[in-house]
This record gives structure tokens, C-alpha cells and sequence, in this order.
């Protein structure tokens, strides 16, 4: 007899609903880079944010994505559970976490730039907010 699956969880923590930001960017063009997870890892272990978040939790959040992105309304779902679980200044902690995954390996593909427009639509980001987060994350990974 095969056991019941476990199911998905119905809240984030605010620390898990920043990495699921993060997850929900590098799998929203099918596929995660080495880039992308390099940049999840750093950002979980240098931002204030995440003080006693450890990375190997990004693995555990992952699985949860993945899982809710399984079901038919899966990413709006999680977009509901991020917006949940944080208070409004978080959320554009979250918008910015997104777009520092989508410019960690080059250019924003159209289902990266699709997925932050639902995102920031998601969070009620102001579109001029989001603007500035977006310009900044692709300033600071400009190559010389």
C-alpha cells in the first residue's frame, strides 16, 4: 500500500516565502541555472533578512515550489502564500530577490519578464517601485 503524499503547506514563513520568490524566478523559464542556485545560495547567506535561515532550507522550499506548481493554480497559490506571509516592506524585499535571480545569468528570458510582471501584479508592487528594483538588480550585474 503506498503512503498518502505529504501534503503542501498552507502558510510560508516570511524567510521561506522570500526563497520561494527566488525558486519561483529560476524555474519560471523551465529550469534552474547554476547561476541562478549560486546566487539563491549567496543571497541566503549575506542578507540581513535571512539571519537564521540556513541554505541547505532553500532544498526544503524547492521541494514545497515544486510541488505546489504540480497543481493547476499552483503559481498563483504561491504567489498568495509570499504575499501572506510578508508585511508590504517585504514584499519589495521579495520583488528585488526575484529580479537578482532573473539577472544573475544575463538577460531576463520572456518567461522571466512574464513572470515578473504577474509577480509584481501579485505582491502590489507599484509599477515605478518595480522599475527601480528591476534597473538596479540588472546594474549590479553589469560585465566590464
Amino acid at each position: 500500500m503506498d503512503a498518502a503524499p505529504t501534503p503542501l503547506p498552507t502558510r510560508f514563513t516570511a524567510q521561506e516565502a522570500l526563497v520561494c520568490a527566488m525558486v519561483l524566478m529560476g524555474v519560471s523559464d523551465r529550469g534552474m541555472t547554476d547561476a541562478e542556485l549560486a546566487a539563491m545560495s549567496r543571497l541566503v547567506r549575506e542578507l540581513p533578512a535571512f539571519g537564521d535561515f540556513h541554505p541547505s532550507e532553500i532544498d526544503t522550499v524547492t521541494e514545497v515550489v515544486l510541488g505546489l506548481l504540480d497543481q493547476a493554480d499552483g503559481l498563483d497559490r504561491a504567489s498568495e502564500m509570499i504575499r501572506d506571509a510578508l508585511p508590504p516592506r517585504l514584499r519589495e524585499t521579495a520583488y528585488l530577490l526575484a529580479c537578482e535571480i532573473a539577472a544573475a545569468d544575463g538577460d531576463a528570458s520572456q518567461e522571466e519578464l512574464r513572470f515578473l510582471q504577474d509577480f509584481r501584479i501579485a505582491l502590489d508592487i507599484d509599477r515605478l517601485v518595480a522599475g527601480a528594483i528591476e534597473r538596479a538588480a540588472k546594474a549590479r550585474f553589469q560585465i566590464i
